[in-house]
């Protein structure tokens, strides 16, 4: 785990109000791993006073990117960055996907801004030889960041384009009509999608790992802030910062949902 001032290297706007954010960081390049995130200050001063976590979108050579949709006074003004602007940022953190193990074909569901770990896992699972089927759903069409993926079925809530519903009813009629043997799911979005991709995998048995979002001030245990309940274990509370994102479907339980 580093703490560095990093240069931002390029923002661009990849769907309607969606951004991708460059920066160089060669230590982190190095180091991140699908599914960890890093915690982001946007700016030194008390406005905003707390930083920001982002799943690292993807890596290449020594650039990192984030990507984020633009809902509060830090996303505006992460929004509004120019090339040479200094962040700070502090990671990698969390626990990432499982990208080995003996399973052949990837499933990976993304809800929303879900998309945000998908194209750095979709590139490790290339690199050990899996097979990448991709479901993206989003509100409308101009919502969609599809760039960096392969195989991608497209679900929107309007039926704007590709598949009118939700990105789970695509991904469970998809497999149905073309079973995958020896699979694992990738998924990652919002608590109701994942409560509903987790039951999906139940009741077909196939393995699952979720990646949950938090309320993350501190992104390192210490503020208690991003809590999920175990469905056992010593302890009934897991904290999503240092004992996540990533967790088996089958140890949670998704309140809310």
């Amino acid at each position: 785990m580093i703490i560095r001032d990093v240069e931002v290297r390029n923002v661009q706007e990849v769907a309607r109000g969606i951004f991708v954010l460059s920066f160089v960081s060669l230590e982190l390049s190095g180091s991140t791993l699908p599914g960890q995130f890093i915690n982001v200050l946007v700016q030194k001063g008390h406005e905003p006073l707390l930083r920001r976590p982002f799943s690292v979108y993807r890596v290449e050579e020594e650039t990192v990117e984030i990507i984020f949709n633009v809902v509060g006074k830090g996303t505006v003004l992460l929004a509004a960055k120019k090339r040479g602007d200094i962040i700070n940022i502090l990671g990698p953190l969390g626990i990432p996907f499982g990208t080995g193990g003996s399973f052949r074909n990837a499933i990976l569901i993304a809800g929303g801004l879900g998309i945000a770990p998908m194209p750095i896992l979709a590139e490790h699972l290339r690199k050990n030889g899996k097979h990448i089927e991709v479901f993206a759903g989003a509100r409308s069409g101009d919502q969609l960041a599809l760039d960096h993926l392969e195989n991608t079925h497209i679900a929107t809530d309007d039926g704007s384009r590709g598949y009118h519903g939700t990105v789970v009813a695509l991904a469970e009629q998809y497999l149905r009509e073309h079973p995958l043997s020896e699979a694992k799911i990738f998924a990652c979005g919002p608590i109701r999608m994942l409560a509903a991709v987790s039951a999906y995998a139940e009741s077909v048995t196939i393995p699952c790992e979720l990646s949950l979002e938090g309320e993350m001030a501190c992104g390192i245990g210490i503020c208690q802030g991003c809590p999920v309940e175990r469905l056992d274990g010593a302890t009934r509370y897991a904290l999503v910062c240092t004992e996540g994102p990533t967790f088996d479907s089958t140890t949670i339980i998704l309140r809310g949902a």
